[in-house]
């Protein structure tokens, strides 16, 4: 088998949850790590034929200044981001899109066995893969865009350039002085009720959400102590009324490969409630559990998860993710 397809089966394997359709028997089957990995390696390998030539081409003189200048400026936009709060919290319903990303399959439970399964939903559904896009797009527009209703409404061609300012903004970096004005509506729902067709063209294709640059964190352990330690960022950031953009994951089963936005939270003494807008469903808010003496996050069973235990980072928030 080439090298081209044993990384192709490879990423698969790591940043897809509905690309390789099991059958229709439990969803999903234990992954084989050894033939993951090995084919990570030959990723590695191949990558590792091309490292003289391009150190070579880094430290031109030409080039070096360049490139230096570049991972600086990275570096150095990417803690102060995370410190900015924001005058108004994101608020469900309003900051949120009024249409879902669909789900590929209908996922059901085996009334025998208890376990998930699935079949292909009819009809296909036109709108999936784009979890991370409709996520990071909620963001982006309540960071970096203001509604109008006062003002007309205005034509088609207006907003897709409004859209493309906005979704063409970078959470990594501080909010712009200046936010784009979307006239006619009074909120993003209600722009994304009326101008659906224009929203999905226009926010980014599902390619965005399997290239999303942290991916490469979900292949590595996540500790009790960084899941602690993320928590207490994610609590820091929500009380500043920034609405931080976490992915969902449990590698390598990929039972949950999931970018939801969490604006609002409760903390009891044993336990930390993340109000969280799932991208699957714009009708109703959903729940993030931060289980303080395990230390671990749990997500709730719902239409395509089982529930249980589930590994988190925060993306769109430093040069890494």
């Amino acid at each position: 088998m080439s090298k081209l397809r044993c990384g192709s089966l490879a990423f698969r394997a790591c940043f897809e949850i509905q690309v390789t359709k099991y059958p229709n028997t439990q969803v999903p089957k234990k992954p084989k790590l050894p033939w993951v990995f090995g084919c990570l390696g030959l990723w590695v390998l191949e990558f590792s034929r091309h490292v003289p030539s391009l150190c070579r081409f880094a430290t031109r003189p030409a080039v070096a200044p360049a490139l230096w200048l570049a991972l600086l400026l990275c570096g150095c936009a990417s803690p102060g981001s995370r410190n900015i709060g924001f005058s108004r919290p994101f608020v469900f319903g309003q900051d949120t899109f009024a249409y879902p990303n669909e789900l590929v399959w209908f996922y059901y439970r085996d009334p025998d066995s208890g376990k998930l399964r699935h079949k292909d939903r009819q009809p296909p559904p036109s709108y999936s893969h784009h979890c991370f896009v409709v996520a990071r797009s909620a963001r982006q527009f309540f960071q970096n865009a203001r509604f109008d209703p006062a003002r007309p409404v205005a034509d088609e061609a207006t907003y897709r350039t409004l859209i493309r300012r906005v979704v063409s903004t970078n959470l990594r970096d501080r909010p712009k002085e200046e936010k784009t004005l979307i006239p006619g509506y009074p909120s993003l729902s209600a722009f994304s009720a009326a101008q659906e067709k224009l929203l999905k063209e226009e926010c980014g294709s599902a390619w965005q959400s399997y290239f999303q640059r942290g991916h490469w964190r979900m292949i590595f352990p996540f500790t009790r102590g960084q899941q602690e330690r993320l928590q207490a960022r994610l609590l820091a950031s929500i009380r500043q009324r920034r609405p931080p953009v976490v992915h969902l994951v449990r590698f390598p089963y990929i039972t949950i490969n999931h970018a939801v936005v969490l604006f609002d939270a409760k903390e009891t003494e044993q336990q930390i409630l993340f109000a969280v807008y799932d991208p699957y469903d714009p009708a109703k808010p959903a729940q993030l559990i931060f289980n303080r003496k395990e230390r671990r996050f749990y997500f709730p069973p719902n239409d395509y998860f089982l529930g249980g235990r589930v590994d988190a980072y925060e993306v769109y928030c430093s040069w890494k993710y």
